[in-house]
């Protein structure tokens, strides 16, 4: 009877896969507009994606490649990047063209049109206008292969050009015979160090017709920073010429091996339909019935773009390039590569959990390899490099999901020492966030987002030591997920900044500035996933928060600050097209109104999702935009990764069937109910054993005037009314004193340049001290500033330049004033006149944010305000190039001059030169401090 439930089993198995759901698929869906896919040939989670360019240029909305508003290919590259705000890959480029072989893009490129294009599951086909040739792309994981059928007859090319779309940093092309090479590349982009392996076979013997080579030239070897090859060939009207490539990340050795394993085939179409079965095999794990083809193939399309990837990055033998650049070999799992963490933790990967525990594992056994051998768990890896894009430390997400659903295949104790190590280093804010219980935009830019983002990584790493039964790393931890409560201000209900021991003011909810990443104060205010209760309480009860929820969905949908192309698919502030976002309407559930979230998600189901290239809201961002429409689709999402349950809606479909990797079936319709939905595939985890921790008191919040003429009023806050305050002066007369924390009774003066720390206590438990500053000005200068400031560029008002506080080199913090497309001028007042003898004022470039050094600087005197005489020119001298962030101090000694004013002009770079990615548009000033002797 075993046997027989066995090969029903199988046979079962056989026919799901044997259906065809990658027919609904439909790979031009978020081609257009800011999703930032690309059509290619792909197999699931596949090293090669094979695909055309039509962006080479760097542009936003070429991120992947390839835009559907395009009409001119570049050629056809071998990795590719799905949905990402940032470009990088486009490796191993080959194009065909006929007659005299060019190896300018201008030259080889070639006009197409979309009626003529065609793109499914596995397979990309296009025909080039200017040489009339036909292409077809199909894939393995490992290897591309390329069919160019040559409709006219004459001299046909292959154009190798390795310094396609990325920086070259080496290049080297081996000739093996007259039909097969071998190509390394290393290559710098949003990866700096990136190598790749490619052995390229033809299917007839071809010979090099032209070269461009800044290196090595011998017979059989070429390299350098500039290599470009043409390979040609006599060819009839119909002829076709196959070319086969397999990639390595390792070595030559490598890409030899993945070509014999899976690029032996001969047959363009057993290859075309092996993919297409690939496709169905993994599409297949989740069917979903419906009339209607175009929610079908939103569906199946946004399936297929979950499974893109992350890719896998070694060799059919397990070698693979560790974070080290050093050669490994994985034992009893997959290594892979492209974690978009701070996207993908939140929908893509609980995804995951639930029909691939395997893949899953692989994933955390790639984590811990790459904590091992690079030092840290991965923020954004790609191709071995740790961008350190985003924020957050996001994989502990990934894994405390994993490990709390009880999945096996890798070695907790290890994936939880990695994950306290990436907690308790000092990068990115983190040293202020262990000491204060928060950051401030005095220690680090983008300070709210980290606060709260780091706060939800705690608890998840808390749900690890709680299963492995380590009650003190649990404690720390969970009272470390209460950071949130420090930037929570209960006057406004708003995730709000704190600047010098108090909250940042002005304060917009709507304004989008360097306090928050990708976003503002609505999208972060619901940000504390592992804690929605405690928010709830925070807001005064559940009508309230109701009423919270409400309010970002009716406020105006538009932002204000600075411009942020992430930010899409407004109703209200809610924005869809980007991560943040994506828990909030699953909040009513939590306040007793389930309805509510059904109408928002149906809404959003309906009108954020079309089959169409401009089918997404936002970037699909490597599977995390299309995960969040499986999941809804399905009536379950993931608002608290690290809990084995999902909040749940309406499922969207009328029968959807969920076949899991432990042979059973979950089967789901409109009628499902909620409590089966909330456990579904997790029905048989068992909770670990909880245990108690303290509560955080909240660090109370100190006002004054930081800069005051003769003296301010200093009132300080407790952000709970029932704690008690206590607090300490520190002024100049203080050097030899021995102080002490005394009770708080109410508002006190300083007149004098003093520090203030404070702290609150309740029962018992002490929060961390806040420290502010509160200076007196070191002059009575007044300033006019006739150059108009951009609004998030302000620091705190105009005397910020004349206060002898000097910003640092992290210019994200808001010391800065910050002046676009315009030259920098203001007058000083010194009320009297003064005899000077030195001038200067200080200036910063950072050239990767557009931010670069005036060309020059010119200093004027004057008695009465009106009539200025010119008293110094100084030229810049750091070149706009230099992409280190520095600070530069423009100062000169002057003959003694008798002035009431003076005056300094700071001329802008102007617009940023064709070398720049910002090409054309137009350059900051950056200035502090003016100062004069």
């Amino acid at each position: 009877m075993k046997n027989r439930l066995v090969a029903f089993s199988v046979f079962i198995t056989q026919i799901i896969y044997a259906q065809n759901y990658s027919q609904y698929v439909n790979p031009f869906i978020g081609t257009g507009g800011h999703g930032h896919t690309f059509p290619g040939a792909i197999v699931p989670f596949g090293m090669v994606q094979l695909s055309p360019d039509t962006r080479i240029d760097g542009s936003w909305d070429g991120c992947s490649g390839y835009h559907y508003s395009d009409s001119v290919i570049y050629g056809f590259s071998h990795t590719h990047l799905n949905g990402t705000g940032v470009s990088d890959y486009g490796d191993i480029m080959l194009m065909p063209t006929m007659g005299n072989p060019g190896l300018t893009s201008k030259e080889y490129s070639s006009r197409f049109s979309h009626k003529n294009e065609k793109a499914t599951a596995g397979f990309y086909a296009v025909k080039l206008d200017k040489n009339n040739i036909d292409v077809r792309l199909t894939a393995t994981k490992r290897v591309g292969y390329h069919e160019y059928r040559f409709n006219n007859s004459g001299n046909a090319n292959i154009i190798l050009d390795l310094n396609h779309r990325d920086k070259l940093l080496e290049g080297e092309v081996r000739i093996i015979d007259d039909k097969t090479i071998e190509v390394f590349r290393r290559s710098e982009a949003w990866a700096t160090n990136q190598y790749i392996y490619a052995r390229i076979e033809f299917s007839k013997p071809m010979k090099i017709s032209r070269k461009e080579v800044n290196g090595k030239q011998e017979p059989l070897l070429f390299t350098g920073t500039r290599l470009a090859l043409a390979f040609s060939t006599d060819v009839k009207k119909g002829e076709k010429i196959n070319v086969k490539v397999s990639i390595s990340p390792t070595g030559y050795e490598g890409a030899a091996k993945n070509m014999l394993a899976e690029g032996q085939s001969g047959d363009f179409e057993t290859v075309k339909k092996q993919a297409e079965t690939d496709w169905d095999k993994e599409l297949s794990k989740i069917e979903v019935k419906s009339e209607d083809k175009n929610k079908l193939a939103v569906f199946y399309t946004a399936l297929y773009h979950v499974f893109t990837q992350p890719n896998i990055n070694m060799d059919v033998d397990g070698k693979y390039r560790g974070r080290d650049n050093k050669l490994y070999t994985a034992k009893g799992f997959d290594y892979y590569t492209v974690f978009s963490l701070w996207d993908t933790f939140r929908g893509a990967h609980p995804l995951m959990t639930l029909i691939d525990r395997k893949r899953t594992s692989d994933f955390i056994n790639t984590f811990i390899k790459q904590y091992e051998q690079g030092g840290k768990l991965p923020v954004w890896e790609l191709a071995s490099n740790e961008t350190e894009c985003m924020i957050g430390y996001h994989a502990v997400s990934v894994i405390a999901d994993a490990m709390a659903k009880g999945i096996q295949g890798f070695d907790y104790e290890k994936a939880y020492q990695a994950s306290k190590n990436s907690a308790m280093l000092d990068i990115f804010g983190l040293n202020a966030y262990k000491q204060n219980n928060y950051i401030s935009m005095d220690d680090e830019s983008e300070s709210v987002s980290k606060t709260v983002e780091y706060a939800y990584d705690d608890w998840c790493i808390a749900q690890m030591a709680k299963i492995l039964g380590k009650k003190e790393d649990y404690q720390y931890f969970m009272k470390r997920s209460q950071n949130w409560k420090n930037l929570y201000n209960s006057r406004n209900g708003f995730m709000q900044p704190r600047k010098n021991g108090n909250w940042y003011e002005p304060f917009d909810p709507r304004e989008v500035n360097n306090n928050y990443t990708e976003g503002n104060s609505w999208h972060y205010s619901y940000s504390v996933q592992q804690d929605i209760p405690g928010l709830i309480a925070a807001h005064g009860g559940k009508e309230k928060f109701e009423q919270f929820i409400d309010a970002i969905f009716a406020a105006p949908d538009k932002t204000t600050g600075r411009e942020q192309a992430d930010i899409t698919g407004l109703m209200g502030q809610y924005a869809q097209g980007n991560e943040p976002s994506h828990h909030i309407a699953y909040l009513y559930n939590f306040v007793g109104k389930p309805e509510k979230t059904d109408a928002k998600i149906k809404y959003i189901l309906d009108n954020f999702y079309k089959n169409t290239p401009d089918g997404l809201i936002g970037n699909e961002d490597c599977g995390q935009m299309s995960a969040w429409y499986v999941l809804s689709s399905m009536g379950i999402y993931s608002v608290t990764p690290g809990l084995p349950e999902w909040e749940t809606t309406t499922p969207y479909f009328e029968e959807i069937k969920i076949h899991l990797e432990d042979g059973t079936t979950k089967i789901i319709t409109k009628n499902t109910g909620k409590a089966e939905l909330k456990k579904l595939g997790f029905e048989n985890v068992k909770p670990a054993k909880d245990f108690k921790y303290s509560q955080l008191t909240a660090s109370p919040v100190i006002a004054a005037d930081r800069i005051f003429d003769f003296s301010t009023k200093v009132e300080i806050s407790p952000l709970n009314s029932g704690d008690k305050l206590y607090y300490m002066t520190i002024d100049e007369t203080d050097a030899n004193k021995r102080k002490t924390f005394i009770p708080y009774k109410g508002p006190f003066t300083v007149s004098k340049t003093t520090q203030v720390t404070a702290y609150a206590e309740r029962n018992g438990e002490k929060s961390s001290v806040t420290v502010a500053n509160f200076n007196r000005r070191p002059n009575y200068w007044d300033i006019t500033i006739l150059s108009k400031a951009t609004p998030q560029y302000t620091a705190n008002g105009k005397l910020a330049l004349i206060d002898g506080i000097r910003g640092d080199i992290n210019w994200r913090k808001g010391e800065w004033h910050g002046y676009q497309g315009q030259n920098f001028e203001a007058i000083i007042d010194f009320k009297s006149p003064q005899q000077i003898t030195s001038l200067s004022s200080t200036y910063l470039q950072d050239s990767k944010a557009w931010i670069l050094m005036p060309k020059k600087i010119e200093y004027y005197a004057s008695m009465n305000g009106k009539d200025f005489i010119l008293l110094k020119t100084i030229d810049n001298d750091i070149d706009p190039k230099d992409e280190k962030v520095q600070i530069k101090d423009f100062s000169t000694e002057i003959l003694p001059t008798e002035a009431r004013y003076i005056k300094v002009k700071a001329y802008y770079f102007g617009k940023l030169p064709e070398w720049h990615q910002g090409a054309g548009g137009d350059a900051y000033i950056f200035i502090d401090e003016i100062s004069a002797k």
